[in-house]
């Protein structure tokens, strides 16, 4: 149903990776519907980030029809480095479509704002996904990162397609099931940061992973945030939110594009071989003193 074209080089600050569908170019935020059934227990999920891999891709929110990037830092990609015993992302890490963590509203469970973001994914499942790639996923449980004071949402889902699907359906399972898993998420988001000189991250509720029903209420939250800003009801102002909500699809929306974008960008799909180094990129393993 989705495939996806790139533009540029990978691992240059011009690398784009856009989603099209029926071969028309659409935004992975707005124009995927976070729900892929009738009863609402199935989201679609964007992978940004495969499991073992570093570079730090997002969906670029402010851009038109907001493609995946690699983030940039001070003029410098962005890779996480490899924090022992952990090899890069320890899950498929991406996005859920249709939601937005609102920067002008403070959850009252967390009492921080949210971080002007999608909410976030780490899907558990088996197989390594691709940036890009849209996964059908079911939701079983929410931690709250409290990142420079902003609410985080990190939720934890595996891919319906998975052979451990039908026997993981809550939090729980995935500690009968995942052993040590959660824990090492926790403490893997605790201190990704450390090496690059920054403090160990904190959360809310002390750390713990909310089950599958606050993490379904946390994602509702978020949808119905996404649909204000979606239907103008927040205004599109540099102290609210710097988010491009051009769109395709969505007739409510006054944002909606009237005329198709896919030939007013230069997109090629092409594959470009890693080089064999890579600034900002290393294989180093970063021994991290913080306690679990």
């Amino acid at each position: 149903m989705y495939e996806t074209v790139s533009s540029g080089k990978r691992y240059t600050s011009s690398h784009r990776i856009y989603i099209r569908k029926d071969g028309e170019l659409i935004s992975p935020f707005h124009d995927i519907p976070l729900y892929a059934n009738e009863e609402k227990t199935i989201v679609n999920m964007v992978v940004e980030i495969p499991r073992w891999t570093n570079a730090k891709l997002e969906i670029a929110t402010g851009e038109k029809m907001n493609p995946l990037k690699q983030d940039v830092k001070k003029g410098k990609l962005r890779f996480v480095r490899n924090c022992f015993p952990y090899k890069g992302y320890i899950w498929n890490y991406g996005a859920l479509p249709q939601t937005w963590e609102d920067p002008t509203h403070v959850n009252p469970d967390t009492k921080a704002k949210g971080d002007n973001d999608p909410i976030d994914v780490c899907e558990i499942g088996e197989q390594i996904g691709y940036p890009g790639q849209v996964k059908q996923v079911k939701v079983l449980g929410v931690m709250a990162l409290l990142d420079e004071g902003e609410t985080d949402w990190k939720l934890i889902a595996i891919d319906i397609k998975d052979p451990m699907a039908n026997a993981v359906n809550d939090i729980d399972d995935v500690k009968t099931y995942f052993p040590e898993l959660i824990r090492a998420t926790h403490h893997w988001f605790k201190i990704y940061k450390m090496p690059d000189g920054k403090p160990a991250n904190h959360f809310a509720f002390d750390g713990q992973c909310k089950d599958k029903a606050y993490a379904h209420s946390v994602i509702q939250e978020t949808h119905e945030a996404w649909q204000r800003l979606i239907q103008g009801k927040i205004p599109c102002k540099a102290d609210t939110h710097d988010i491009d909500v051009t769109n395709i699809t969505l007739n409510q929306s006054p944002y909606k594009a009237q005329v198709q974008l896919h030939n007013k960008l230069n997109l090629k799909t092409e594959y470009i071989d890693e080089p064999t180094r890579i600034e900002g990129k290393d294989d180093k393993w970063y021994h991290i003193k913080a306690q679990l």
